[in-house]
């Protein structure tokens, strides 16, 4: 890591850390006084505390002091496909005052050259999460961050000030870019509303009724059932018993025609060794229309057009297909009536199935589908109209995803620019991080070690009282402000306000309000007795 700006220094991150540790694996139970957190709770933007589970009583011993949480600490998912590298900054619960991790989650906790807050924004870089790759051990499936490596991991470390102006400016970035994020999301479901709005607009006649006034003689429209209007079907598919080899015949899985349109690839398509005669009826011909007739409520009835090659295909015993007759109804307006919102909603009400069963439609209830029906003429506009208006939504979808996808690499290169030095102003007052690496080194040095001090047994959630109780013996001699005291406590604002006032207007009040020039903040001091 060379050419860093003036002021930062390449450290490691076990330089960085007073405490860097994986948890433990418990004893759980279904409720306690002490929640664990786990992988699942890890999220970017914070603990989701849904997923905490709890640690039985006869163990709460066993956890020393330094294992329990403290505001700021960073909590990096150490292992698991999927989930590892993903990292949280803890700013404390709501649910609980003291919590543990599991032996899945490494704890690194910020020993004062570094705040949490830029130390999580670094493991979030593209830089860190690239290697992740490459940091990962372990010959099972379950991949591992091993804690050596994360500790000789290496990050570029600014002044602490700057750092702090870093995460400020990443922040502010970071909402906008959420913004985005949120209202592109959204275009999804605008343009299902949009098709489906069109679709609506479609068989009721109105999209081609300027259409129909033009015409000198256009014809009436029929409400008719779907027997009226197929030459073949509905009939089921074929799903022969898997023998474990792979063959010729091609099969379509379901998730073929999922989307809504059909959709021929290796992940879409199932290889089985079978043979089938020529005449077979399995076999799908160009404009056979396939229907989902088992499935979730919400894919029940999805319905494509196969356009593929005749003969290449055999559909499964989930679907079932239907040949339209042409000389009544065009393929794609029966294809895309059936997968418009009235016909799946028909198709919902008259499923079949138990709550432990997949919902299913059978043939009868098919066949009994009403289709608004225009007359062919006005059949080939309607495909038209409808084929032009989606083509449109759907560039206007395609530029959305594309612009979603630029979103997540803005967020890459800020962070990126970040850890260059490019993204805030340096101010030469800033303290060099050499230095403030120094200082601490030699603070460190001299300071005694301590004895890990087991947790007793009774663990409760601390008051305010307690807290600052706990707090005044080692209260700093320069003294601490009440925001300070804040981003430590993780119980109320207007609690920790009153006890601090409190201990401001006793007889004997052992703190005292002094305001500090350098700092231009108020400070709590402790009060010589």
């Amino acid at each position: 890591m060379s050419g860093l700006p003036k002021g930062w220094v390449e450290a490691k991150i076990g330089d960085v850390c007073s405490y860097i540790q994986r948890g433990k694996s418990p004893k759980y139970t279904e409720k306690s006084e002490l929640p664990i957190i786990n992988q699942r709770c890890i999220r970017w933007w914070g603990i989701d505390e849904r997923y905490l589970k709890f640690i039985d009583p006869e163990q709460w011993s066993s956890w020393t002091e330094e294992r329990f949480l403290v505001p700021g600490d960073v909590l990096w998912n150490s292992t698991g496909t999927g989930t590892v590298g993903r990292a949280a900054l803890f700013r404390g619960l709501n649910l609980a005052d003291r919590v543990v991790v599991d032996s899945h989650v490494t704890i690194l906790r910020p020993g004062g050259a570094v705040t949490g807050a830029f130390l999580h924004r670094f493991i979030q870089s593209p830089s860190v999460q690239s290697a992740i790759r490459d940091m990962q051990s372990g010959t099972t499936n379950q991949v591992e961050l091993n804690r050596i490596e994360i500790i000789e991991t290496t990050l570029p470390l600014p002044p602490l000030a700057e750092q702090k102006r870093i995460v400020a400016k990443l922040d502010a970035l970071s909402a906008k870019s959420a913004r985005a994020r949120t209202e592109l999301a959204r275009i999804e479901t605008l343009v299902f509303r949009y098709k489906q709005a069109v679709l609506s607009k479609a068989f009721s006649g109105e999209l081609t009724r300027e259409w129909r006034s033009g015409q000198t003689k256009p014809g009436a429209w029929k409400h008719l059932p779907l027997s009226q209007l197929v030459s073949d079907g509905p009939s089921n598919g074929w799903s022969p018993k898997a023998d474990g080899k792979a063959g010729d015949l091609k099969s379509l899985k379901l998730s073929a025609t999922s989307s809504g349109a059909l959709r021929l690839d290796e992940s879409t398509i199932k290889y089985l060794d079978q043979a089938l005669p020529t005449d077979s009826k399995f076999w799908l011909l160009a404009d056979d229309i396939l229907i989902q007739r088992a499935n979730s409520l919400e894919l029940l009835g999805t319905t494509v057009l196969f356009d593929g090659p005749s003969r290449e295909f055999i559909f499964p015993d989930l679907m079932m297909r239907i040949r339209a007759d042409d000389k009544k109804v065009l393929p794609p307006y029966l294809a895309t009536y059936l997968n418009s919102e009235p016909a799946r909603a028909y198709f919902r009400a008259n499923a079949t199935g138990t709550a432990g069963n997949m919902p299913k439609i059978n043939g009868t209830t098919v066949r009994e589908t009403l289709v608004p029906t225009a007359p062919l003429d006005e059949q080939h506009e309607i495909v038209r109209r409808i084929e032009s208006a989606f083509a449109k939504i759907d560039r206007l979808a395609g530029q959305a995803k594309r612009a979603l996808e630029l979103v997540g690499k803005l967020d890459e290169a800020i962070l990126a620019k970040a850890f260059r030095g490019e993204l805030v102003p340096q101010d030469e007052n800033d303290e060099p991080a050499d230095r403030l690496l120094t200082r601490i080194r030699a603070e460190r040095e001299q300071s005694p070690k301590g004895r890990k001090r087991p947790v007793e047994r009774k663990i409760t959630m601390r008051t305010a009282k307690d807290f600052l109780n706990a707090k005044i013996p080692n209260w700093p001699n320069g003294g601490i402000s009440f925001q300070d005291l804040r981003n430590e406590f993780s119980g109320s604002y207007d609690e920790l306000k009153e006890a601090v006032f409190q201990l401001l207007s006793e007889e004997h009040a052992m703190l005292q309000q002094v305001f500090d020039e350098k700092r231009s903040a108020m400070m709590l001091r402790r009060r010589e007795q």
